[in-house]
């Protein structure tokens, strides 16, 4: 598969977009730059046009405090948790399964929080009417601290990996995906360091794809950050 969406890779970044990249890394705590913020470099001005009008919402934990909220809304198929045997019978140190960890959670924090933000900025541009409620702005007022930094190891292009590692990550991104071309979701390509963990991954997932629960999960997960983002202010200094 070849990434149909474009991106300037962190290692090829250089100035201006270099610097974002930096500042967005400080800002999310964490290691890497999503593909979103990757592929907006690639279109002129657009990469500090967008930072510039969000970072104040995730600076002060506005975005953070909603993208906790959606994560406690969330309907989400039931998967019983590895057991440490397992794992450990499929060669997966405790090394590894702390680096699978760090993956998974670095993810989750960043594309919650980028999904809330993005959306937000989407309906501000539409003119959509702002909502205000009583539980966001508690949160908002709260002392916000920043999250533990991350680390992440370097995002290996898919070329790279093995052949049937390459296969095991487009196989996994096909899943829950809405159009016959997916775009490459750099999680997974995060994860090919640990294939064994790839391949457990989809023997659950795949039966929650065949039997429609995942499907179901991401239209729950899209209609509830539509309405918990459109809680948010508008970007402040937005240069519109």
């Amino acid at each position: 598969m070849h990434d149909p969406v474009p991106a300037v890779t962190e290692t090829a970044a250089a100035g201006e977009t270099a610097a974002i990249f930096a500042d967005i890394r400080t800002v999310l705590a964490v290691g890497v730059v999503n593909l979103i913020w990757r592929h907006l470099a690639t279109i002129p001005g657009a990469l500090p046009w967008t930072w510039g009008a969000l970072r104040p919402l995730y600076a002060d934990g506005t975005i953070a405090a909603e993208a906790a909220a959606l994560h406690d809304e969330l309907d989400l198929p039931r998967i019983p948790a590895f057991p440490t045997a397992t794992l450990a019978a499929a060669g997966l140190s405790g090394e590894d399964t702390r680096a699978i960890c760090d993956v998974l959670v670095a993810y989750d924090r960043t594309n919650a929080m980028a999904l809330i933000a993005l959306t937000r900025l989407l309906q501000w541009l539409d003119d959509k009417p702002l909502v205000r409620a009583a539980d966001s702005s508690h949160r908002r007022s709260a002392s916000h601290q920043t999250a533990p930094r991350i680390p992440l190891p370097s995002l290996p292009n898919l070329a790279e990996l093995r052949p049937e590692v390459a296969q095991l990550v487009t196989t996994l991104n096909r899943l829950g995906a809405r159009q016959e071309s997916p775009i490459l979701a750099s999680m997974y390509r995060h994860l090919a360091y640990s294939p064994t963990y790839l391949a457990l991954t989809w023997a659950i997932i795949a039966p929650l794809e065949a039997e429609g629960s995942l499907a179901r999960s991401i239209a729950d997960a899209l209609a509830k950050a539509h309405k918990r983002s459109a809680l948010v202010g508008p970007p402040a200094a937005c240069p519109l």
